[in-house]
């Protein structure tokens, strides 16, 4: 053996051990695994900022004129009939004229009567050769002019009642008080033409409440009116509520600079009584659903191809694997692994790669829920 290949060769065997030993002096990595399971797996979309609840129908109401609040009938929390009196402004001087309109309307029309007991009584006359064809005419035109200022004066009644009316809130619709601005004896002004002020009475509907809420642009085509969703909210922790879409805006908004998303809605299955608007919330919305499928944690899914597995001798096997239904939580696994499989759920620990040696630190049961913002 020549010189030059005695030092190649040297160094060959001087290679081979340290590769040896600063492979064999490697701490296998800590990971924590999980098994498949078969579970009811669906393919969800959920909103990208915070929805809110709403109601259906809402009135913030204000007097149309301003005054002096004399009966104030509701509180905070009262549950009012529509056409129920809520608010009154001082209105005597007004109910005063209305008491004046109907009675001399009575009058009026009292008169009205008697004129056309006396156009029937000579219209008779004439036709038996009694009275004159002139007396019988001006008979009649008395009772028709009677008849139309008695109809003039019971409209004049509904125009002062109309002036009435101006002096009070009345409830629109069945609903909850929900705020009141205002005392009894306190002076209350309409908000002037441009300028927003608080209303005297924000009344709801409770029976109808919903969520509006942005979802992105590109899980837009997939939503549409009819499909059931679950909508949870911050003040009622992981409580599910069962909801359907309503509503899926034709529009894309433009609220940031790459932000896309268009607006959709959801009422509730079961009304709830208690819930008010202006609740922050979260909504699911289930495109699809598959039972009995094999599944395994999303997020040990590496770019919807493989997983990790660990095998007999703890040492991990990139695995491709086929995915169907998937959402933030599971995914369903169509082929490539088996139920009796583990997989790394910490794919981001680091030095996770196929053929490391691992310990596995923790055999998860099952994955940690978040909410849908949790994740983003």
């Amino acid at each position: 053996m020549t010189k030059n290949k005695k030092i190649i060769a040297g160094i060959i065997v001087v290679l081979i051990i340290i590769v040896s030993f600063s492979g064999g002096g490697e701490d296998p990595i800590k990971v924590n695994a999980i098994k498949p399971e078969m579970r009811t797996v669906e393919k969800t979309v959920s909103n990208t900022r915070a929805g809110t609840i709403d109601a259906c129908r809402r009135a913030k109401m204000s007097p149309a004129m301003g005054g002096q609040i004399a009966s104030l009938t509701v509180k905070e929390g009262d549950m009012v009939k529509k056409d129920q009196v809520l608010l009154e402004l001082w209105n005597k001087e007004t109910k005063a004229r209305v008491v004046a309109a109907e009675r001399g309307a009575e009058q009026v029309c009292i008169l009205s009567d008697k004129a056309n007991r006396d156009a029937n009584r000579i219209t008779e006359l004439f036709t038996k050769g009694l009275a004159s064809e002139e007396s019988k005419e001006t008979a009649v035109s008395n009772a028709q002019s009677s008849v139309a200022s008695c109809n003039a004066a019971k409209a004049q009644i509904d125009v002062t009642k109309a002036s009435l009316e101006r002096t009070m809130l009345i409830a629109p619709f069945d609903g909850i008080i929900a705020e009141i601005e205002g005392e009894l004896g306190e002076y209350v002004t309409p908000s002037p033409v441009g300028v927003a002020t608080k209303p005297t009475v924000d009344l709801i509907d409770n029976t109808c409440i919903y969520i509006k809420a942005p979802i992105d642009e590109i899980d837009a085509p997939e939503v549409i009116s009819g499909l059931k969703a679950r909508i949870t909210m911050d003040a009622f922790g992981q409580e599910e509520f069962p909801s359907t879409v309503t509503r899926v805006a034709p529009y894309v908004l433009d609220l940031e600079k790459q932000a896309r998303t268009v607006e959709i809605e959801a009422v509730f299955d079961n009304p709830q009584n208690f819930l008010l608007p202006g609740y922050s919330a979260d909504i699911t919305i289930i495109i699809d659903t598959v039972e009995d499928a094999l599944s395994v944690p999303t997020q040990a899914v590496i770019r919807d191809e493989f997983v990790y597995l660990i095998n007999e001798d703890n040492t991990l096997v990139k695995q491709n694997i086929e995915v169907g239904l998937s959402n933030w939580q599971y995914s369903e696994v169509l082929s490539g692994i088996t139920i009796d499989d583990r997989i790394v759920l910490s794919i981001d620990r680091k030095g996770v790669e196929g053929g490391v040696k691992v310990i596995v630190e923790e055999e998860i049961e099952e994955v940690q829920t978040f909410g849908p913002r949790d994740v983003s």
